[in-house]
């Protein structure tokens, strides 16, 4: 019987796909999997390739199973799709990622510890507080211009859009203040959110040696330099 080189994983939320090959590529099986027999199939073979590709859970699955004596390579989805012979499918998908993990020019994605995708947790979570604050900023200058009050666009000038909501004299109707009201309470909660962010972002900043030497880079901040050590390793 051949003798298993490469294995490709296709990841699932309950039923992955494995798909063994040889040297020459030919097929040694086909195999489904539930998630919790996944480890157990992997520690019971001859080390060997394994490959995925690098979507959601693979850099777990990568970890695991490179502990239990694989060489795991991850493979952007995007090198595979040109290996689907037919339908797409999972089984299609293992054997795709199979014949793409022979492929001798092939590029792979690096494993990532899980400090470094906290690092990502972090930078990304951050990200949506922004983006979330810009959309209530936003809302604010475009309720209060419906009441001909209109204030200059910028970070800078927030505090003057609070400050003609909050203004006893400034003629809104009750229902409009009230709902004005809590988009800036939200608001006040956001931008502390996004201090303790930026608080965590500057701590691993300093404690990272890489993001360390990214600020020495004029224009290099902590949350860039942590963005790029969590984002592109």
């Amino acid at each position: 019987m051949a003798t298993t080189r490469v294995i490709g994983l296709d990841l699932a939320k309950h039923v992955f796909q494995a798909h063994g090959a040889d040297d020459a590529g030919h097929v040694t099986f086909r195999q489904r999997l539930r998630r919790d027999k996944v480890l157990e199939f992997f520690a019971a073979q001859p080390p060997c390739l394994v490959a995925m590709e690098a979507c959601g859970g693979a850099h777990y699955w990568g970890r695991e199973i490179s502990r239990l004596g694989h060489d795991v390579r991850l493979i952007p989805a995007s090198y595979v799709k040109p290996f689907v012979k037919r339908q797409k499918n999972d089984a299609a998908d293992a054997e795709a990622i199979c014949e793409a993990a022979l492929r001798p020019t092939m590029r792979f994605v690096t494993i990532k510890s899980e400090q470094q995708q906290a690092s990502a947790v972090v930078f990304r979570a951050r990200d949506l507080l922004v983006r979330q604050r810009t959309q209530i900023i936003n809302s604010l200058r475009g309720h209060l211009a419906e009441y001909g009050r209109v204030v200059a666009q910028g970070p800078g000038h927030v505090t003057k859009l609070i400050a003609q909501v909050e203004d006893p004299a400034s003629g809104l109707p009750p229902a409009a203040s009230l709902a004005l009201g809590l988009l800036i309470g939200m608001l006040r909660t956001l931008d502390e959110q996004i201090a303790r962010m930026d608080t965590e972002i500057a701590r691993r900043a300093r404690e990272d040696e890489v993001a360390r030497r990214l600020t020495t880079i004029p224009g290099i901040g902590p949350v860039t330099a942590t963005a790029m050590a969590a984002l592109a390793p």
